[in-house]
């Protein structure tokens, strides 16, 4: 069927490079388009779950401000040597 469609003109100049591009039509392009944004919307692959390990404790030291990254580097490279 034949019909006419107002394109914005940058959007038409993208379609018809991605037609030439990947060696179809413009028609093919707008038509797949098309297909896709009526095509129903399928939910995303369900993951596995993922199981964190955490440890008891008091939480973080005193000083230690996660928010400074190169603060909190400094303080992981000190070694505790026993006195």
């Amino acid at each position: 069927m034949r019909t006419t469609i107002r394109i914005n003109d940058q959007l038409l100049r993208e379609a018809k490079a991605h037609a030439a591009l990947m060696g179809c039509s413009l028609t093919s392009v707008i038509e797949d388009a098309l297909r896709q944004a009526l095509s129903p919307q399928t939910a995303s692959p369900r993951r596995d779950r993922i199981t964190l390990t955490t440890v008891s404790g008091r939480g973080l030291r005193p000083g230690v401000d996660l928010d400074d990254s190169a603060k909190l580097l400094d303080m992981l490279e000190q070694v505790d040597v026993p006195d």
